[in-house]
């Protein structure tokens, strides 16, 4: 009886010595932009609106904010699809995906950045896109006309919408856009960035996914906030203290710490929500 609540006891120890060493929730993994319409934390929406449903177990948008992303000129940036005619359904559906991605997503945060404008405080920069959602965007997209690279900045608003600006042109989308790569990266200001890594790689973001398989951006969040974490830039915030007090573990801790953390829930929620992590 003893010897058994020893053992108790130091697993009870070597849980706390994990929540102490583990951080206990990793800033950059399942989190909101502090963007113009986005929720201040990801959590389930019975009833989101047809293209961004695949992220109802999760997101951080509302439902009014996923149907609005329908709209050829919706509420949530009066920015007008149609700005050089009417832009066809099968590349439409390609920008609702983006917006519900962009809008709806909580995997987003390895590539979470400062924004320096007056409607967010942050925006995402570089998310690595798979090749196939990129290529099928441009590929669906190519018979439509625009007069812009970049659809972030410069329109003309005087009139409350998106027009083109004096002087520019509407071109063939393929002018514009001659490559997937110019598309994807061009058009909102290097949010994306064009990889030739494929859907269920775990190595990019799919726009589209079918959600009966599960969100496959969670893995792909967890692996690219990792490589952030281990790369001598990311080293920065480890403090010395955090590694001084592994090595201060004593021995048996150290034999149970593996043990421990495969006990731990996912995410190390059994610390406390916040622990560490939101230092």
């Amino acid at each position: 009886g003893l010897a058994m609540g020893m053992g108790v006891g130091q697993v009870m120890l070597v849980l706390l010595a994990a929540c102490t060493v583990m951080p206990a929730k990793d800033p950059l993994l399942n989190i909101c932009m502090d963007a113009k319409h986005h929720k201040t934390k990801p959590g389930p929406e019975g009833k989101l609106h047809d293209q961004c449903a695949p992220w109802k177990d999760n997101a951080c948008c509302t439902a009014n904010t996923s149907s609005e992303a329908h709209k050829d000129q919706s509420n949530l940036y009066n920015f007008n699809w149609n700005h050089c005619g009417l832009m066809p359904p099968k590349c439409k559906r390609h920008f609702i995906q983006d917006t519900c991605l962009y809008e709806c997503s909580p995997n987003l945060g390895p590539w979470i950045d400062q924004a320096d404008s007056s409607w967010r405080r942050e925006r995402i920069l570089h998310v690595p896109l798979c090749k196939e959602d990129c290529e099928e965007w441009w590929e669906d997209c190519k018979d439509y006309v625009t007069c812009k690279e970049n659809w972030h900045k410069g329109w003309n608003w005087a009139t409350g919408t998106n027009r083109c600006p004096w002087g520019s042109m509407c071109r063939p989308f393929n002018q514009v856009f001659p490559r997937p790569k110019d598309l994807c990266e061009k058009i909102w200001s290097n949010s994306y960035k064009y990889t030739t890594e494929q859907r269920g790689s775990g190595r990019c973001i799919q726009m589209w996914f079918d959600p009966a398989q599960g969100n496959p951006n969670v893995v792909v969040a967890k692996y690219y906030a990792w490589k952030k974490r281990s790369s001598p830039a990311g080293m920065e915030n480890v403090t010395p203290e955090t590694d001084k007090a592994v090595r201060d573990l004593p021995w048996s801790v150290m034999v149970l710490l593996p043990l421990a953390l495969v006990m731990l829930p996912e995410g190390g929620r059994g610390c406390g929500s916040h622990g560490w992590g939101s230092l």
